[in-house]
């Protein structure tokens, strides 16, 4: 099996992130009514090729979806002095929004029509800082448990290198959407 270099791996997420951000509409939002009659494979879907408005908060902190399939979402963004905090680093608050999005999004793929989900507990652990020169990084959330009325899953947050910046885990309370 032949392994990619570093240049062609960076590339290759480069193209890709480039590629998704192509085939975005306009950030905004979609009303719960219309989010609860779809299906939430079909919603990424619809978002990913542009049907349906990008969530805005992803524009305001710039990452994107990426992949997603059930039980897995990726997301992918470049950090940048923007989102420092004030000791010269990116704010931890970009890893955990990127984690908070990955593992809950990966959640929702697997839920039914009609239902929703809200984080009810965030769970971080960094392993190192991200400044503006660590790249391009991936969320990468996986489904652990869904039931009846909760969901567990957790993420981890790396660079092209799989160096490991942070990890995490999620519990999501289910809600039902309709009415």
């Amino acid at each position: 099996m032949s392994t990619l270099s570093r240049e062609d791996k960076l590339a290759s997420w480069l193209a890709a992130e480039q590629a998704v951000r192509a085939g975005l509409a306009e950030p905004g939002t979609t009303s719960l009514a219309a989010v609860a009659e779809m299906t939430p494979m079909d919603f990424f879907d619809r978002i990913g090729r542009g049907e349906l408005p990008c969530p805005p908060f992803g524009v305001l902190l710039d990452f994107v979806p990426l992949e997603w399939a059930s039980g897995r979402f990726v997301f992918q963004g470049t950090p940048d002095a923007r989102h420092y905090n004030p000791l010269g680093s990116v704010h931890g608050g970009y890893a955990a929004t990127l984690l908070d999005s990955c593992m809950g999004c990966a959640i929702h793929t697997q839920l039914k029509a009609g239902q929703g989900y809200t984080t009810t507990d965030l769970r971080v652990s960094y392993i190192r800082a991200l400044r503006h020169d660590s790249g391009p990084v991936r969320a990468e959330g996986r489904v652990v448990h869904v039931g009846r009325s909760t969901a567990v899953a957790e993420g981890r947050l790396y660079d092209v290198d799989d160096r490991l910046y942070a990890v995490g885990s999620t519990t999501c309370l289910i809600l039902d959407m309709r009415g």
